[in-house]
């Protein structure tokens, strides 16, 4: 299959309690490679756009990026209509590559929504879930099973996994997104394990009416479990910011063959706090050696090594949660505080 890369460019105004004045969303999708986080900062330094909040996932060879910036110098969201192009022409050669054979696209819009659904959107938009690379596998494969109730009238669709924060929300969102609707499910879990069911039907009524459909929802399901799983170690950066800050670092680990998989920026109050995921180029454990040379050359007291791999300490964040009462079995009847996270996020039509 070619590979691709698409681009968009969007003038926001996110939560206004977070400090922002008004932001421009950058939407990156493309082929997935060591360095392009970097040669993406570079890009957005030269052109003097200050990175604000970011967030990267990688899948499958792929990779989406939801970037806010604004002006390094006037502080406000970017709208100059030529600036904007030539970001875009620049970015898109970037997202290119050498082995690109697709075209890339650029589109512009208005609309805002939530950051971490709209990530399951451009990669799902992005086909992430048809792609299988010969890559290092994390965490055991999700298994999905999809059968029809018939006489009810419901899909049942089965999900076991190993659990993990979010996993709820990321089943959800592909759900509604995929247009059916959730009546009943349940979810149980036990020690790293997840087990969740669910009865659904189209938003029409009906279920699940073919084996190709049947196929491409398990697909979906799958490639959006596996998109939040934390590959490799898990590097946080705290330190004052300043403009070529990301560039500065993300060319430190590409000089040092660390390949970032996922990432989280912010900045407050002056302060960049900003997580990386890396692994080797070819997404295997990174060589200590090589973590403590980056963190010599970006500063020990600010980049410090926090987590393994998260198969690592599942364990521990499971007993943590059994004692707060989060484990165990718990049956939703949709009237929950989770229903009720659900249908502020418009993923249900309502919670009573």
């Amino acid at each position: 299959m070619a590979s691709g890369s698409w681009m968009s460019l969007e003038t926001t105004y996110p939560d206004k309690s977070l400090g922002f004045n008004g932001l421009t969303a950058l939407e990156l999708t493309g082929t997935d490679r060591v360095g392009l986080l970097s040669e993406v900062f570079a890009v957005l330094a030269e052109f003097q756009c200050n990175v604000v909040d970011a967030k990267v996932w990688t899948h499958n060879g792929r990779i989406a990026s939801l970037i806010y910036v604004k002006d390094c110098n006037s502080g406000s969201p970017i709208e100059d209509s030529r600036r904007i192009d030539r970001i875009e022409a620049r970015l898109r050669n970037v997202l290119r590559g050498d082995n690109d054979i697709r075209s890339a696209r650029t589109s512009v819009s208005m609309d805002v929504t939530h950051t971490e659904r709209r990530l399951h959107q451009m990669m799902s938009a992005d086909r992430d879930y048809e792609w299988k690379p010969d890559l290092q596998c994390w965490t055991d494969l999700p298994v999905v099973n999809v059968q029809n109730w018939t006489e009810r009238g419901y899909s049942v669709v089965n999900v076991q996994c190993e659990d993990r924060p979010k996993l709820l929300f990321d089943v959800v969102c592909t759900l509604t997104d995929m247009e059916y609707v959730v009546f009943h499910a349940s979810i149980n879990t036990t020690g790293d394990k997840a087990y969740l069911e669910f009865y659904i039907r189209h938003t029409d009524g009906t279920p699940i009416s073919s084996e190709p459909e049947r196929h491409r929802l398990i697909q979906c399901l799958q490639a959006a479990i596996e998109r939040r799983a934390s590959e490799g170690i898990r590097l946080e950066l705290c330190t004052s910011d300043r403009q070529g800050l990301l560039t500065d670092v993300t060319r430190t680990f590409r000089e040092n063959g660390l390949n970032v998989t996922r990432a989280e920026i912010s900045t407050a109050m002056g302060v960049a706090m900003n997580v990386f995921h890396v692994t080797d180029a070819t997404r295997n454990l990174v060589d200590p050696k090589s973590i403590e040379s980056v963190r010599q050359k970006i500063g020990l007291g600010n980049l410090k090594v926090k987590e393994l791999p998260f198969r690592h300490h599942q364990m521990a964040e499971r007993q943590d949660e059994h004692e707060i009462g989060v484990g165990g079995a718990v049956l939703l009847s949709l009237g929950s505080l989770v229903r009720k996270n659900l249908y502020n996020l418009g993923l249900i039509k309502s919670y009573s």
